[in-house]
């Protein structure tokens, strides 16, 4: 069995998720390559054991599609792509897979653009459990053949990496300046925390080459009225293997990472943060409900409420028996829900309902 994964660019949780499934399900005997159209914006990528192929000429494309005879292709979220790869004469398995469509009004919208396509040229749809993207899929395309997998995480590379934290806390973000990740709302939740913690420390993972010269602008604004442009360390273009090191610096610095969201697919970096044994603070974003119990693997609070926030955040930085058992607690939610062996499991079973053995 041969299967193709098609995305945009190699960057992000999309990212993450082919290099972590294709070595999964290579190990299950199923050859995986990956195709992206557009290289990454800092010309850096990340060594696999799979063919990972960057191009968006037809002829390429193509050429590809000859000499490889894939059983099925997996497109994820470039719905157009589901006709350009029948126009170039691929005429097998076509999965279009829903990931990182935003927040739920723009992921509705996607959805019904590409319900001219998802009719003329995909056998079916694949997503993880995320509530509203099963609702949307139901009710705007009741005919499709529908599949949830729940994404891979690397439990095994992303662990507790001892190691000398820093000397104030820390409060982490990770993102890219976007409204869906409402960069804002973390600027003034750690704000408020530290008017209680004047040793705050705040880190950004992001890339500038992903927003917009618009969100900058507002960013550095805000960033600047909120006086918090002293505390504040910016980190781009991390490569993903590092960041247990800088996942264990925040557990360790007493702090927590905070999810801000106001909607999310699955969520990848809160999900490996929480393998890490960090702390977590998130919106109730939907998809990171798969590994965020309340009090138990990590911390909900209501979107747009900043003193809610405020208050969870400090109860995971001052109570610390409920800290400790939050990051004990996460860390083997996501051993038990999100191991290898059970994605390779769930997508041979899709494979074969295609009969594809």
């Amino acid at each position: 069995m041969r299967v193709l994964f098609t995305f945009y660019v190699p960057s992000g949780g999309v990212e993450t998720l082919n290099n972590l499934r294709c070595e999964s399900l290579q190990r299950s005997g199923i050859e995986c390559h990956v195709l992206y159209i557009f290289p990454p914006a800092t010309g850096n990528q990340n060594i696999t054991s799979f063919p990972v192929f960057i191009t968006n000429r037809d002829e390429e494309i193509r050429a590809m599609l000859k000499a490889y005879a894939y059983d099925a292709i997996v497109v994820t979220s470039d719905y157009l792509m589901l006709e350009r790869l029948r126009k170039l004469g691929y005429g097998g398995i076509l999965i279009y897979e829903s990931q990182g469509l935003g927040k739920r009004e723009d992921a509705q919208n996607i959805i019904i653009e590409s319900v001219p396509y998802l009719r003329a040229y995909c056998n079916a749809v694949l997503m993880p459990p995320t509530n509203h993207l099963l609702e949307l899929y139901i009710t705007i395309c009741p005919w499709m053949h529908r599949y949830i997998i729940p994404n891979i995480v690397d439990v095994n590379s992303f662990r507790f990496i001892p190691g000398e934290p820093p000397c104030d806390p820390v409060i982490a973000w990770v993102g890219r300046l976007e409204t869906n990740k409402n960069w804002s709302e973390y600027l003034k939740i750690a704000y408020e925390i530290r008017r209680h913690k004047p040793d705050l420390h705040l880190w950004m993972f992001h890339d500038p080459e992903l927003a917009t010269e618009e969100q900058k602008a507002l960013f550095h604004k805000e960033l600047h009225e909120l006086g918090l442009a002293d505390r504040l360390s910016v980190f781009t273009n991390i490569p993903n293997h590092v960041m247990p090191i800088y996942y264990s610096s925040i557990a360790g610095s007493g702090g927590f990472m905070v999810s801000t969201s106001i909607t999310e697919g699955f969520g990848y970096a809160v999900a490996e943060a929480i393998c890490c044994t960090c702390p977590v603070l998130s919106t109730d974003s939907d998809g990171v409900r798969s590994f965020i119990e309340h009090n138990v693997s990590g911390k909900f609070y209501p979107l747009g409420n900043i003193e809610a926030a405020v208050g969870e955040g400090l109860e995971l930085m001052n109570n610390l028996p409920l800290r400790s058992l939050i990051r004990e607690q996460g860390r083997e939610l996501m051993i038990a829900r999100f191991g290898s062996e059970r994605y390779a499991a769930q997508f041979r079973e899709m494979m074969n309902s295609f009969s594809i053995f």
